[in-house]
């Protein structure tokens, strides 16, 4: 154990794409439900030195491809605030572990929202941080460019304690006075279409933060959605085809990845996949075009958002509307129209993950019969920054 084992004693749950060395790692899909790997993940072996012990692994979205957790393989998770409910995804099993109490935190992964997005339907704090600022290997991949582990807790000191266990740096949360504070709020896309009850909550949030001297600016970012729209899915699908492989080749070698893809159950899953074994794969020009041109310009779009507004975050609904049923993977109910399940619940965590910069899900109705989560994105690198205003931003939104 380290000297400052800041963590002794504390249980924890693992998303079952992480590498235990004593628990199998399954990635929630049939060609893995024996692979036990020879070592822990980093991001496991960094918690454990901190005297943490993982007592289980948590159910997911299968292969971390979705956002419902209703897994053809293991069964679908249920939201502990209504069974019937979906509790986001893909880390669906961390968030419900952590909600209903089972463990004070979880160790989930993050690609384009799987932290953020279960923990606000569950009513919990999910961090995404910056991308690359803990060590990712050992993890079923989905994108090397965009996958990071994410720790998922009750609130946000907790986050911070588990964030500097995991970036290997000291818990340095400061006190933030709100009246300093501007935050950005952008209508294009991010405030749009949302369910009456996540409008009517973050409308809530937002007078009790203005109250408490936080004062807010409108952003225009809307010349950044068609670059993050060219770069989400062409970077994940082609690296996906890539990294999976890989992934097995290291920790699994004795599964090919036909058998993997042949195990499949989850018909989403399943059809992402097979969408990219024919001609209809994505060409590596649309991701090369994503990398070298549309990443650098969604860069440049937001930093000068930050600059222009002397912004210290943005602040929006996580996502759009509240936990549905257990079953609507392909489309949900979204003020009277039925919209696609997954492009609508990643809607508002997708462009902070593209982007790779840091953001944090906070649970402003916990004690609703529907949590609803609102979320800050920062800027890349300035996580404790993030945490510090996250964790004075909670003090104002957790009040009835």
């Amino acid at each position: 154990l380290d000297a400052n084992a800041v963590l002794t004693g504390i249980p924890f749950i693992a998303k079952d794409n992480i590498n235990t060395n004593n628990l199998p790692t399954s990635g929630g899909t049939q060609a893995l439900k024996n692979n036990t790997p020879p070592n822990n993940a980093p991001a496991i072996e960094a918690l454990l030195q901190a005297g943490a012990f993982c007592v289980g692994k948590a159910n997911m979205h299968e292969l971390a491809f979705g956002i419902t957790s209703n897994n053809a393989n293991t069964g679908a998770v249920k939201n502990p605030h209504n069974t019937a409910k979906i509790p986001g995804g893909s880390s669906g099993g961390s968030a419900a572990a952590v909600a209903a109490g089972i463990v004070p935190f979880a160790l989930a992964t993050d690609t384009g929202g799987s932290s953020r997005i279960p923990a606000a339907l569950c009513g919990v704090a999910g961090f995404r941080p910056t991308t690359g600022r803990y060590n990712g290997d050992g993890v079923i991949p989905i994108s090397h460019t965009r996958d990071t582990v994410g720790p998922i807790a009750q609130n946000v000191a907790d986050i911070a304690i588990i964030d500097a266990v995991l970036a290997g740096k000291k818990y340095a949360l400061a006190e933030v006075d709100l009246s300093t504070i501007k935050l950005g709020i952008s209508n294009s896309v991010l405030c749009e279409d949302l369910s009456p009850e996540v409008k009517a909550c973050f409308d809530a949030q937002i007078k009790k933060l203005e109250s408490a001297g936080v004062q807010f600016v409108e952003v225009d970012i809307s010349a950044i959605w068609e670059h993050n729209m060219a770069y989400s899915f062409p970077v994940v699908l082609y690296e996906v085809m890539r990294d999976l492989p890989q992934y097995l080749q290291t920790y699994a070698p004795t599964i090919n990845f036909d058998a993997l893809l042949a195990g499949v159950k989850s018909p989403d899953v399943a059809g992402v996949l097979q969408s990219q074994l024919g001609d209809d794969a994505m060409p590596e020009a649309a991701y090369r075009a994503a990398l070298d041109v549309h990443f650098p310009k969604m860069t440049a779009i937001y930093q000068a958002a930050f600059q222009q507004a002397g912004i210290a975050a943005l602040i929006f609904p996580t996502t759009p509307l509240e936990a549905t049923d257990i079953g609507q993977d392909e489309t949900v109910a979204l003020n009277g129209n039925q919209v696609p399940t997954f492009p609508t619940f990643i809607r508002n965590t997708d462009l902070g993950s593209n982007l790779g910069v840091p953001g944090i899900s906070i649970p402003a109705y916990r004690d609703k019969s529907l949590p609803i989560g609102i979320e800050l994105d920062g800027i890349k690198n300035a996580d404790e920054e993030l945490l510090s205003l996250a964790k004075a931003v909670e003090a104002v939104i957790s009040k009835p």
